[in-house]
């Protein structure tokens, strides 16, 4: 198990990604633009970790095979894009269940990233026929870069890992970091090794507060140059796991080098939240139309933070269904939340994007 000590300059790239995620906690963005930065990040990561793997698809064609329609049939490298953008999906709905990290996990995410391939491609990789050697090797000269550890050992290697996620006070980055050394290294499956190991990290960071809103891509970064990629995951050391991969000498290395992609990331993420944060008002107001605009302007200088549509019809001198209208648009629009009591929507109340940008609202619309 790799085992890192806290240098002044891992502390440093830590406080300088802290720094990076309070200055994104001040940015609130309305939801329709939220989530179309989500949705936008995920192709990214989703061409990204693949390229990293040698998939040939530029990333017009990666977006294309996501948005295609699913009972299309795809080559294989159009469903490895999109298996990755689909693991992501599951892995944000585990993360609202707040999911704890395992093993059962790990398996279910690797099935998800192996999705239409062999049945021997799924799952812990077992025995190879004697003689044959399973290996990582390079493809132009066919030596072998890396040799894993003996299949036999996955399963207590895995439950090594679990225990350690589950159980250590470490800063979430270094635990993060060392999911993702781990997983590759212990190399427990046939195919699908590293994208599940960057997969697994995401989960870990987004787990413990450091997804950033799932906004911006980490893969993009790992990808940006594969070969510091490797060469950080490989230390320096060599090919066999039982000659010091196991337990790295220098671990700062990888450490090192994922903390500076993450710095990278972070900021990069601020940068992207603040510009959509300016445009995104303006936007958001622009799909108003001037009597939707009037009753948010209402409903503001009025400091009706939660009302029923009802008292607002009487105080208006309009339909109740005329308010219920507009409240429906400015709710897709980010600007009112639906307040539901047993399925029926019962009272609306002004979100909270709407109450930070208040008075800059009031100062567009007047």
């Amino acid at each position: 198990m790799i085992k890192v000590t806290l240098t002044n300059e891992i502390l440093k790239k830590i406080s300088i990604i802290d720094e990076n995620r309070f200055s994104l906690s001040t940015i609130d963005l309305p939801p329709i633009t939220r989530n179309k930065l989500r949705k936008n990040s995920k192709k990214k990561s989703s061409y990204a970790s693949n390229k990293i793997e040698g998939n040939p698809l530029t990333e017009v064609q990666a977006n294309e095979a996501i948005d295609k329609d699913e009972h299309r049939h795809f080559l294989k490298p159009e469903q490895e894009v999109r298996n990755y953008f689909l693991a992501l999906g599951v892995m944000e709905e585990k993360l609202k269940q707040k999911e704890q990290f395992s093993k059962k996990m790990i398996l279910e995410i690797q099935a998800l990233v192996e999705k239409g391939a062999s049945k021997e491609k799924i799952g812990l990789r077992g025995p190879m026929p004697p003689g044959v050697l399973f290996a990582v090797y390079d493809s132009e000269t066919g030596v072998p870069d890396y040799i894993p550890p003996e299949y036999k050992e996955i399963p207590d290697l895995l439950d090594e890992l679990v225990d350690y996620v589950n159980t250590t006070d470490d800063h979430p980055l270094i635990i993060a970091a060392v999911v993702h050394y781990q997983l590759v290294t212990i190399h427990p499956f046939e195919d699908g090794n590293g994208r599940t190991a960057r997969l697994m990290s995401g989960y870990v960071l987004d787990y413990y507060g450091y997804g950033f809103n799932g906004i911006g891509s980490l893969e993009e970064y790992f990808a940006y140059d594969s070969d510091e990629y490797y060469d950080s995951l490989q230390m320096g050391l060599p090919a066999l796991y039982y000659s010091g991969r196991e337990n790295p000498p220098h671990p700062e290395i990888w450490v090192n080098y994922f903390l500076r992609m993450m710095e990278l990331y972070s900021k990069k993420v601020y940068e992207l939240s603040k510009a959509s944060e300016a445009d995104s008002l303006a936007d958001s107001l622009s799909h108003l139309n001037s009597k939707e605009k009037e009753f948010l302007t209402y409903i503001l200088k009025k400091r009706l933070y939660e009302f029923t549509p009802i008292d607002v019809s009487k105080m208006l001198g309009v339909t109740n269904k005329t308010v219920i209208n507009r409240c429906a648009k400015l709710s897709s629009n980010g600007f009112l939340m639906p307040v539901i009591v047993n399925t029926r929507v019962r009272s609306y109340r002004v979100s909270e994007f709407s109450r930070v940008n208040e008075k800059n609202i009031l100062k567009i619309l007047k």
